[in-house]
This record gives C-alpha cells, structure tokens and sequence, in this order.
C-alpha cells in the first residue's frame, strides 16, 4: 500500500477548510472541495473502498455545480438561498439511499474485494444526496452529515485512515454549528414562514 500520510494531511486541511467556508456561506469553500477531493479519489481507490473513491469524482463535478449555484442560481442568478425540504421529500429520499445502498453492497461483496460494502455504499448514496442539498443550500443537510459522517468514522478507522476518521469526528462539531448558522440565516430570511421554503 502506497503511503499517502502526506497527501492525506493536505485533503484533510482543505476539507477542514471547505466546512467551515461552507458554514459561513463562502463560495471559496467549493475550491478546497475540488482539489480535497481530487486528492481522495486515488487515496480511497487504493484501500479498496471503491464507492468512496467513485464518490470523490462525484464530488469534484459538484463542486464545480455549488460554486454555479452559490453565485448565479435562483430565481434572480443571484445566488441560491438558504431554504428547508418538506417532510415528505425527506422520506422519499432516505427510502432510496437505503434502496441503492443494499442493490449496490449486494454487488460489492459479490463481485469486488471491497471492504465494508453495505456501509461503504450507505456513506456513498447519502453523501450524493447530501452534497446536493448543500449546492442547493438545503437547510437539513447538516443533519444528514450528522449521521454520514458518523459511520464513516468507523468506515475509515476500519480502513486506517486515521486523520481522516479524526477530521470526521471535527466535522460532526461543525456539522452542529453549521446547522444553527444556516438556521438562523433562514429564519431572517423566512420570519413569517420558519417550517418550510421551496426548493
């Protein structure tokens, strides 16, 4: 296995960087994205965490998208603004991330050397979704990351990506904050309308 302690070290610090740009609503937290994720893409591709390094490319596309979205999407091309997701589009959506996460861990174990593959594919469905509600400012993806991350401490603990398990413990303090910031840009924003926004 190719020793990637130094280039773990700099994904970690511009992931770190990209949280807490994104939690201050900072469109520079997209260009820590792409170049953090660039670097995990090979990283998870050699410990055999397939869907995470998959993810990672995904991740780079949707960086590009946020960094549109935060600063030409809506209604005006002004930028999006912080909204809510109803209750209903929550169920639809957490009922297919645990659909696609069991079809693509069935095929994992089948027919890779994955390691972890219900979980891997868990963390990989819920942080597709995930990232989208962020590019979207979608007020509740701070609670997906909650519990994303969550298990990706102990996927990655598993794998003996140390700094990265340990910037994920990072992430669910912030994750925390972040919440309560978006939440009160969004009740500024919504005063007479605090449950829920359009998407």
């Amino acid at each position: 296995m190719f020793d990637w302690v130094n280039l773990e070290t700099l994904a970690v610090i511009l992931a770190i960087a990209y949280l807490v740009l994104a939690m201050k609503e900072s469109r520079l937290c997209w260009y820590c994205a792409f170049f953090s994720t660039a670097i995990y893409v090979w990283i998870f591709g050699d410990v055999s965490l397939y869907m995470e390094s998959a993810l990672n490319i995904y991740y780079m596309a949707m960086a590009v998208y946020g960094w549109y979205q935060w600063g030409y999407g809506g209604d005006n091309k002004e930028g999006v603004a912080v909204c809510r997701w109803t209750v209903g589009q929550h169920v639809q959506i957490i009922a297919l991330v645990l659909l696609a996460s069991f079809v693509s861990g069935y095929f994992l174990a089948l027919s890779t050397d994955a390691k972890l593959p219900y979980l891997d594919s868990f963390t990989t469905w819920a942080s597709i979704v995930t990232t989208v509600m962020v590019a979207r400012k979608v007020l509740e993806n701070w609670l997906y990351w909650i519990v994303i991350n969550t298990v990706s401490i102990f996927l990655f603990i598993d794998r003996e990506l140390y700094q990265t398990a340990a910037m994920l413990t990072l992430y669910l303090a912030l994750s925390v904050i972040g919440y309560f910031a978006w939440r009160k840009t969004y009740l500024e924003q919504n005063p007479n309308n605090p449950q829920t926004s359009p998407v």
